[in-house]
């Protein structure tokens, strides 16, 4: 038995080749086609504004539970020897604040 191929195989495995490489050259004009690397980018940056936002939301909602827990008691009541001082305090920044401001524009 010998190894030796017959003209046609050679010629069968030569045209299965070439559409191998046809298919391969497509992919490869696809990937790095203009439009498939800016939208590859777009979805990069989409992924990472979630991400980043996501992380944003978990940490502000965080927060929030902190503050609402030092500002209301247990049963939901205010706590008014807490919410007064950071009212005032809340006041006193935004009232320097607006004394600025005029102050530069004039």
């Amino acid at each position: 038995m010998s190894d030796a191929r017959t003209p046609a195989q050679i010629e069968a495995d030569i045209a299965q080749r070439r559409k191998e490489l046809a298919v391969t050259l497509d992919e490869i004009a696809v990937r790095v086609h203009p439009k498939t690397i800016v939208g590859d980018a777009k979805a990069k940056a989409a992924a990472a504004v979630d991400n980043t936002a996501g992380r944003a939301y978990v940490a502000v909602n965080r927060s929030v539970s902190n503050v609402r827990g030092r500002l209301v008691s247990e049963d939901g009541s205010p706590r008014m020897e807490r919410i007064v001082p950071v009212a005032l305090v809340t006041v006193a920044v935004v009232g320097l604040l607006a004394v600025s401001v005029r102050r530069r524009r004039c």
